[in-house]
C-alpha cells in the first residue's frame, strides 16, 4: 500500500475526474478482504455504500486494517483513511490525527456529503480499535 503522503503528492497534481480514477485505482489495490470477515460487527455504521474495516495484528503491537465497500470511490476513501495508519504501532493509531492526514484531499468539497458522511465513523472505529488494543484489550 502506498503511503499517504505519496498518495497526497500524486493528488495534488491531478484535477476532476482523474481524482475519482485515483480514489478507484486506490480501492482497487487494497488487499481483499474475505467475506467471512465482512459481518455486521466490521461494518461501519453511518455510510451511504457499505463499509467493512477489520484490524489484524502483525508484528509486535502494529496493527494491519483489511478494509472493502460495495461502492468503487467509497472504497478508495477507505483506502485513503487506511494509508494513514496501516501497519503502524496501535498507541501511535490511535494517537494518530487521520482527518490532518487526509486534509489535503478536500474530500468536503471534492465528494459529494453522502460519500463522506462515514468518514468520521470510521475514523472513530479504527482509533477505539487501536486505543482498546494499545490498552491491552
Amino acid at each position: 500500500m502506498r503511503s499517504i503522503d505519496d498518495i497526497a503528492e500524486e493528488y495534488e497534481f491531478l484535477e476532476g475526474d482523474e481524482r475519482y480514477r485515483l480514489l478507484i485505482e486506490l480501492g482497487r489495490e487494497l488487499e481483499p478482504m474475505p467475506a467471512a470477515l465482512k459481518t455486521e460487527a466490521t461494518q461501519v455504521k453511518g455510510c451511504s455504500a457499505a463499509v467493512w474495516v477489520y484490524p489484524t495484528r502483525t508484528d509486535g503491537d502494529a496493527l494491519h486494517f483489511m478494509a472493502d465497500s460495495n461502492a468503487a470511490i467509497t472504497k478508495g476513501i477507505v483506502a485513503l483513511v487506511i494509508a494513514a495508519v496501516q501497519d503502524r504501532p496501535a498507541a501511535e493509531v490511535a494517537e494518530t490525527d487521520i482527518e490532518e492526514a487526509l486534509a489535503p484531499f478536500d474530500l468536503r468539497n471534492q465528494l459529494s456529503s453522502n460519500r463522506t458522511q462515514g468518514v468520521p465513523n470510521m475514523i472513530a472505529l479504527i482509533r477505539e480499535t487501536a486505543a482498546r488494543i494499545a490498552a491491552g484489550g
